[in-house]
C-alpha cells in the first residue's frame, strides 16, 4: 500500500507481530517518509528506526499530529509538530563504517535532550581559559540574545563598538575611541547565510581585518551550507573560500551550535586580551 497522503504526522501500530519495531511512522516530506520505530516518541533515549517500503492496510493510527515544520537538511530530517509538548524533534540518517554494523544505513529518532546523551562531546568544556583574573568583553549594543559567558571568569558591558559583536579592549578608553584587541563577529547560521549572498559579510570581514585579533563565528557546521535553500549546491562554500583566501588575518569558524560559539569566543578572546 502507498504511503499516507496526508500532511500530518502519524503514528501506528506495525501489523506485524514478529517485527521488533513495533510503531510505524509517517513523515509528510519529499512526497512522504514511512518509518518502522522502535518508540512512539524519542522521551529517553534516540529511537532506531528503519526504512518501510509499503505501509500497511491493517495499519492502526495511534496518534495524528499537524506539523509546523518538516524539511529534509543534509542526512537529516527536521520535524516540528503543531502542539506545545514533545514537538521537535530529528531523524538522522548514518552510514557506519564498514565492520561496524555491516556498513548497512541506519536511522536515528531524536530530540535535542537525547541527542545531548547520546553526544556527551558536545558539551562545552568547564576549563577556564589561561588569563589571569576577570575577562572584561564589550558586547555591542545592537547584538540580540548575547550571549552571557554563564558560570565564566567574565565581566560584560554593553557599548557601541565600531566593529563586531564582542570585543576585549585596551584599557580603560573613552567611547568612541576605543583600541581593540580581539574581536568577534558572530552570525546564526541563517544570518550567515543571508551575508554571503547579499555581499555584507565582505565588508564587515574588511572592517575585522584592521585589528590584530579577529574572527568571523558561525553557529552551524560548515557541512550545511551545501545543503542551504534557494542556492545552487556547493555556491555558498565558493563564496566563503574566497572571502577567507581575501581576508586570510579573518577566520571564520564554524562551531556546530551556540554553545560551542559561545565558549570558542569566550577562548578566543581571552587568548586576544591584555
Amino acid at each position: 500500500m502507498a504511503a499516507p497522503e496526508r500532511s500530518a504526522f502519524l503514528v501506528a501500530r506495525n501489523p506485524d507481530a514478529d517485527s521488533s519495531l513495533p510503531y510505524l511512522l509517517h513523515l509528510p516530506v519529499a512526497g512522504g517518509v514511512s518509518l518502522k520505530a522502535r518508540e512512539q516518541w524519542p522521551s529517553t533515549a534516540r529511537v532506531y528506526c528503519h526504512p518501510l517500503e509499503d505501509w500497511p492496510e491493517k495499519a492502526e493510527v495511534i496518534e495524528e499530529v499537524g506539523v509546523r515544520r518538516c524539511a529534509r537538511r543534509g542526512q537529516a530530517i527536521d520535524l516540528v509538530l503543531d502542539r506545545a509538548r514533545n514537538n521537535r524533534s530529528q531523524f538522522v540518517f548514518t552510514q557506519p563504517h564498514e565492520g561496524r554494523g555491516g556498513g548497512r544505513p541506519m536511522i536515528f529518532w531524536q530530540t535535542a535532550r537525547t541527542a545531548k546523551r547520546a553526544r556527551p562531546g558536545q558539551r562545552a568544556p568547564g576549563r577556564r581559559a589561561a588569563h589571569s583574573g576577570r575577562l572584561r568583553i564589550a558586547v555591542d549594543t545592537r547584538e540580540r540574545y548575547a550571549y552571557r559567558f554563564k558560570n565564566r571568569p567574565v565581566d560584560t558591558e554593553e557599548r557601541a563598538l565600531s566593529c563586531g559583536d564582542y570585543a576585549v579592549l585596551h584599557g580603560e578608553v573613552e567611547e568612541g575611541s576605543e583600541r581593540l584587541l580581539g574581536v568577534v563577529e558572530r552570525k546564526r547560521f541563517e544570518d550567515f547565510v543571508k551575508a554571503l549572498v547579499d555581499g555584507s559579510l565582505a565588508f564587515r570581514m574588511a572592517e575585522l581585518a584592521a585589528h590584530p585579533a579577529c574572527a568571523v563565528v558561525v553557529e552551524e557546521r560548515y557541512s550545511a551550507l551545501l545543503d542551504a535553500p534557494h542556492v545552487q549546491k556547493g555556491w555558498l562554500c565558493e563564496v566563503a573560500a574566497r572571502l577567507q583566501a581575501r581576508y586570510p588575518n579573518v577566520p571564520i569558524v564554524f562551531c556546530d551550535s551556540r554553545k560551542l560559539a559561545e565558549d570558542w569566543t569566550y577562548r578566543f578572546l581571552a587568548a586576544a586580551g591584555p
